[in-house]
């Protein structure tokens, strides 16, 4: 069965590195890294061998149909639809059968301290083909529905920067940024890969801002994996760096502060089963309102998760945070002209 389910990756692995506009005409050789990279971690061709890929692109064509082309002049692959995708493909029942053996493994697995940050995702798998043994079933949506978030592009680039801050290699790419508009060439060192909200970052150092910055990986093209090692003697350290941080927003240059705020006590409920940050205490509970500390770098995503309860939290300190809620509150007052 892992041989099975092993293959079954390589498809999809394959799939997509052909299928990425940003990188097109991949060789037999990136393809080979790119499924080793994601199977085993390394790319140095002890696990995989050109002919594995040659047998996978083979049953591609005669088991899915896969338009798999050769382009002498790019020296690589290319779907003859570019419309085409393995993910389109309903599963079969040798499909099926690697996703259950796949889940069960999961499931022993879910409750080990290396997977705990996982284990969200892992019991929405586990979830989803407990519920029908059939997980292509389609009629299953009529009587539940699950969570879906909508991609928002950039994961293809993962096994390739994930290698980068593994062997310490710089990476280029060009970057759409949100506030100019702008996109910008531009050559960093990775240093961590980092989830929030259904999107990938990367923090990095940048080599020409000379500073740890954070890129969001769905505004990245043309991104190019280096064989120039970076030489740029930074001392990171993920667990602190992130230490204080909420969202995805931090920084070694600012000191932590003490926020205290009150909430009604119906929103104090939901705030106290799922808590701003892991230093939350409860400092009063009151008949109204229950009051709250947590000691947090102030950032735009805390500031935007405290708005969206409205009245039903007041910020008491520090004054800083407190007169920035002010500003954006009477923002919105101007615009919804009330009185």
């Amino acid at each position: 069965m892992p041989h099975i389910k092993n293959a079954l990756i390589r498809f999809r692995i394959i799939d997509r590195s052909i299928r990425n506009k940003y990188k097109p005409f991949p060789s037999k050789k990136e393809l080979r890294e790119a499924c080793e990279e994601a199977l085993y971690g390394m790319s140095d061709g002890a696990n995989i061998c050109d002919s594995t890929i040659e047998k996978d692109m083979f049953s591609m064509k005669m088991e899915h149909d896969a338009p798999i082309k050769y382009s002498k002049k790019n020296g690589g692959y290319y779907y003859e639809d570019p419309d085409f995708s393995i993910n389109d493909i309903p599963l079969t029942e040798e499909d099926l059968s690697a996703i259950r053996f796949a889940v069960k493994t999961l499931m022993q697995f879910r409750d080990v301290d290396m997977f705990k940050q996982f284990g969200s995702a892992i019991d929405k798998i586990v979830d989803r083909v407990s519920i029908s043994s059939h997980p292509d079933d389609k009629d299953i949506s009529q009587f539940v529905q699950f969570e879906t978030a909508l991609s928002s592009g950039g994961n293809e680039y993962l096994p390739e920067v994930l290698n980068a801050i593994r062997n310490g290699l710089i990476i280029r790419f060009d970057y759409a940024s949100f506030i100019s508009g702008q996109t910008k060439s531009r050559e960093v060192s990775p240093l961590l890969l980092k989830e929030y909200r259904n999107r990938w970052y990367l923090i990095c150092f940048d080599q020409e801002k000379k500073d740890i910055i954070t890129y969001g990986l769905d505004r990245m093209g043309e991104l190019v994996l280096t064989e120039e090692k970076s030489t740029v003697p930074v001392d990171f350290d993920a667990a602190l760096y992130f230490r204080y941080a909420y969202g995805i927003t931090a920084n070694n240059k600012t000191t932590p502060e003490t926020i205290v705020f009150t909430a009604q006590n119906v929103a104090a409920k939901y705030i106290e089963t799922q808590p701003f940050h892991d230093t939350q205490r409860l400092i009063e509970r009151g008949n109204e309102r229950t009051t709250f500390e947590v000691t947090l770098l102030p950032s735009e995503e805390l500031i935007r998760n405290i708005l969206s309860y409205a009245g039903e939290i007041e910020v008491k300190q520090p004054l800083s945070l407190r007169d920035e809620i002010i500003r954006r509150l009477r923002g919105m007052n101007a615009i919804y002209s009330l009185s």
